[in-house]
């Protein structure tokens, strides 16, 4: 639940961001559909779900198939209701077509972060190989803390009933989503975040354009050791030889 900012000194809540946007509702639309039709025949759902092994045989469409999947009701409920209470507000300022890249692009993030996570070589990440990973979290963790990059201090109602700001309950979020999921999670919701975080923040120009400033100074510096050149000295400095 989240407050409408007040117009006077009373304040006042209503639930939910409004009424479908268009991304939002093909999104939640498609994982009903596909939640049915896995619940009613349980084998539709194995070429779908996320697993590193297979992924890495060629199966590349388990990236984003598995986002579709649900392991149950409430897990299903919440990622929607999540996606859609949070989602809607930056789908309107984004634009449909740029919230769906987010969305998609986050999500197979996600995955790839869990892929690369089961490729430690280290017993408590080994397992994650042959593991399956199921549901949209990974991609609704990066819409919530895009919702709080964006709106830091727009009140959320923690359980329907203390007001907190939303970089708070992100906060509070991603720290329950942590201590009750399992190793799959983690890797899942932490990959999700990041790729959030960092394509919000342009982290692939910065991080390019670092690298390329790394690059000159340390060219720069070569040349001078090279040639012996000084930026500046004293006036008695006979030695020195200033280019």
């Amino acid at each position: 639940m989240r407050s409408r900012y007040p117009s006077s000194s009373t304040l006042a809540y209503s639930f939910g961001p409004g009424p479908w946007t268009p991304a939002i509702k093909a999104i939640i639309i498609a994982n009903i559909v596909v939640f049915i039709a896995t619940s009613v025949i349980r084998a539709l759902e194995v070429p779908l779900w996320l697993n590193p092994q297979d992924v890495l045989h060629g199966q590349v469409w388990r990236l984003v198939t598995y986002m579709f999947v649900h392991a149950g009701v409430f897990h299903i409920l919440f990622n929607m209701l999540t996606l859609w209470m949070f989602g809607v507000e930056l789908e309107r300022m984004w634009g449909s077509r740029y919230f769906l890249k987010f969305y998609f692009i986050t999500g197979i993030a996600a995955a790839l972060t869990t892929i690369l996570v089961s490729l430690i070589p280290m017993a408590m990440f080994e397992q994650l190989y042959y593991s399956r990973t199921v549901g949209a979290s990974g991609a609704v963790v990066a819409v919530l803390l895009a919702y709080a990059m964006y709106f830091p201090n727009r009140p959320i109602l923690m359980y329907f009933i203390f007001p907190i700001p939303a970089k708070y309950f992100v906060a509070i979020m991603g720290a329950i989503s942590l201590m009750s999921g399992g190793n799959v999670a983690h890797a899942t919701h932490i990959g999700g975040a990041l790729a959030g975080y960092f394509y919000l923040k342009g982290g692939r120009i910065h991080l390019l354009s670092e690298i390329k400033y790394r690059y000159l100074k340390w060219r720069i510096n070569r040349m001078r050791r090279k040639f012996d050149v000084y930026s500046g000295g004293r006036a008695d400095d006979v030695n020195r030889r200033v280019h």
